[in-house]
């Protein structure tokens, strides 16, 4: 669980008019305010409460990272499925901004399925998405069972590094060969394969609570940050 966490509302506004969705600012429990800031989005069908991500943020900050946390429009008004992907995209946004109200550091998005895919598309539009770098946790490549459908046209877009997390039994990304097809057409970006993990990282005959599997994920994502800090240190 995060420690020192602040509790705050986003607006967002959105074609219908203004919203607010619900944010949690956790700071690095070892760095100064300088520090990165990496904005984690919720996966389709959980919030941003989920243990899953409670864990993951939790172990950013012990790696000297800034964490925060939102949730999106759907969620906010208690409903269960995603809405329009430009309202995800609109949130992410207005989020990212907010973050850098919190810390002068530079910005990461990270986001768990669903949240991640919403913002690799934010940052293929134009302007772009205003962060330094992406990391997905379980990138939702198409549907299960469906490769012909596969949601990748948006990321040779993305002009920012990215990082694929990907576990090899992920029904999301089956044929592996397929998202790694998609990833070497990208600009820049690498896939960290976690062996036998499922689209929630899960690894059959292994018991481990979502809050400990997700912080087992943070070094990867921290690795990836601070190699790219290192990259704008020196350029």
């Amino acid at each position: 669980m995060p420690s020192g966490e602040e509790r705050f509302r986003v607006p967002v506004q959105l074609p219908g008019g203004s919203v607010e969705v619900s944010a949690a600012f956790a700071p690095a429990t070892t760095a100064a305010a300088e520090a990165p800031t990496v904005v984690i989005a919720h996966g389709a069908g959980a919030g941003m409460d989920h243990p899953f991500l409670l864990g993951f943020a939790a172990a950013l900050q012990a790696a000297g990272l800034h964490a925060l946390r939102f949730t999106f429009p759907y969620i906010e008004a208690g409903r269960r499925m995603p809405g329009p992907a430009a309202h995800a995209l609109l949130t992410w946004r207005a989020v990212t901004a907010a973050a850098r109200q919190r810390g002068s550091g530079p910005v990461f998005a990270c986001g768990k399925s669903y949240g991640g895919r919403m913002a690799s598309m934010a940052a293929a539009e134009e302007p772009g998405l205003d962060v330094a770098g992406l990391a997905y946790l379980g990138y939702p490549l198409h549907p299960p069972g469906k490769p012909e459908k596969p949601r990748i046209e948006h990321l040779p877009a993305v002009a920012q590094p990215q990082l694929f997390v990907e576990g090899t039994n992920d029904p999301f990304v089956q044929p592996l060969a397929q998202l790694e097809e998609a990833v070497a057409s990208c600009r820049s970006a690498r896939i960290a394969w976690i062996d036998g993990g499922g689209h929630s990282f899960e690894v059959k005959g292994r018991k481990q609570a979502p809050a400990e599997i997700g912080a087992s994920l943070a070094p990867l994502v921290a690795e990836f940050v601070r190699g790219i800090e290192f990259v704008r240190g020196i350029v």
